[in-house]
């Protein structure tokens, strides 16, 4: 199903044009109304932008604009426009904080409803709803998403995991919405009670918020019975609903650049790069009302693609996000994201998705070693229930797994390998994979 035919499946030419109108609007709005934008782009008439080319000529917006223009200095509506706040954390104590009108929630709902469609969902099933409600801009956008689009939503939001068990076993979703590693305890909670993912009613997963791998949507895959598809989104933009893979071939998520402009750029550098070049993804919104972008830096790491896609849409595809700029490690000189080491350890059969990096500076390098669940298949036929102790079958796990890391992505990690239960789980929310031990 497709949501609005008319627009996810325009000509590329017609669609360009479509795209370079708002613009020319949108860059008119801002001048006018955001005191930012009105000294950054003192210089820029919107007349003299003749293609969409042009934009590379406009200065990037940054998180750090929003911080300093806290609470709600980026606003180009009146208080008394808005009809909802929404905030994301901050790493300074400060919130990011976003804005919607009426439009602006309209134009939420609509690409949140595109997304669902996108990902298999249709008028009249059940959504089982476990991201978290509140400032978090995920639980209330795909519930509103959901009820356009003519679901019946149910409003779990994020943990109390019996719970969840409960209501998908007696309310019987066809899909559910929630991170991936929530995704991931869900089914392992399931398999614990003797429940294999093929007796569950759910057939689809719209799963985001924080990079997963090829690996862990196989395991989703099995553990809860559905085609689990990559939502995409940031508060900053609008939340989640930017962008979506399809069910028909979920391999990249079609981006809503009908309002949401897309550019890959050079990290360093910071020119635009052609399609299929990997960089930075910059956004320039170019329908909201609250909260305008222009250019506005992600940190996201991934590339785009215009290749014909089975499911009929023309919207272009971003690649799975491959990590954020500054979520990067650099390990004893070394490019590290964690993506990276997920996907090559999940390349041995007796490891799970259940793992995180342990960051560390001994001298004036830092260091890292990874900790990673076996499977209970592995203990099984080690006959053992424990780690403990120089056990061969777990020295040549442990040596195998160091060196797929080291042959896949060019580094030596060190690997500890845990029992099942011992590493951290999801509770519905972001999970933090990396953990950093490193001293002020």
């Amino acid at each position: 199903m497709i949501f609005e035919p008319q627009l996810e499946t325009m000509p590329r030419e017609s669609l360009r044009a479509l795209q370079l109108d708002r613009l020319r609007a949108l860059l008119a709005s801002v001048k006018e109304r955001v005191p930012l934008y009105r000294d950054r782009l003192a210089q820029v008439e919107a007349r003299d932008i003749t293609s969409l080319d042009d934009l590379r000529h406009l200065p990037f917006t940054r998180k750090d604009d929003l911080r300093d223009t806290y609470a709600c200095g980026m606003f180009a509506v009146a208080r008394e426009q808005l009809r909802r706040i929404h905030a994301s954390s901050g790493t300074t104590g400060k919130l990011t904080v976003v804005g919607y009108t009426e439009a602006d929630l309209e134009l939420f709902a609509r690409v949140n409803a595109r997304s669902l469609a996108m990902a298999g969902a249709e008028p009249g099933m059940i959504l089982h709803n476990a991201y978290g409600y509140g400032l978090f801009t995920g639980g209330l956008g795909l519930h509103d998403g959901g009820q356009r689009l003519g679901m019946t939503v149910v409003p779990v939001s994020g943990g109390l995991t019996e719970r969840q068990l409960m209501l998908i076993t007696d309310f019987r979703p066809e899909v559910i919405c929630c991170t991936p590693s929530y995704a991931l305890t869900l089914a392992q909670a399931f398999a614990e009670r003797g429940i294999a993912g093929a007796e569950l009613s759910l057939r689809f997963a719209l799963l985001g918020a924080e990079p997963w791998t090829e690996a862990m949507r196989r395991e989703v895959d099995a553990g809860l019975g559905v085609a689990s598809t990559n939502i995409y989104g940031l508060s900053e933009v609008i939340g989640p609903g930017v962008s979506c893979e399809c069910v028909e071939e979920r391999a990249g998520l079609h981006v809503n650049e009908d309002h949401f402009l897309p550019e890959i750029v050079d990290p360093d550098t910071q020119q635009p790069l052609p399609d299929g070049e990997e960089g930075v993804l910059v956004f320039t919104t170019l329908t909201k009302e609250a909260l305008p972008l222009v250019r506005y830096w992600t940190g996201d790491i991934t590339s785009l693609s215009s290749e014909p896609c089975a499911c009929g849409r023309t919207l272009v595809r971003m690649a799975r996000i491959k990590g954020r700029a500054d979520d990067m490690l650099i390990i004893r000189g070394i490019n590290v994201y964690p993506t990276q080491v997920e996907a090559a350890l999940l390349q041995l059969a007796e490891l799970t998705p259940n793992y995180r990096i342990l960051v560390s500076r001994g001298g004036t390098l830092d260091e890292a070693e990874v900790e990673i669940e076996v499977s209970e298949a592995f203990l099984l036929e080690a006959g053992t229930d424990s780690l403990a102790g120089d056990l061969q079958h777990v020295r040549e796990l442990r040596d195998r797994a160091e060196r797929r890391l080291k042959e896949t992505i060019g580094c030596s990690l060190p690997v500890v390998l845990k029992a099942p239960g011992a590493v951290p789980r999801s509770d519905g929310g972001k999970l933090q994979r990396v953990v950093d031990q490193r001293s002020p």
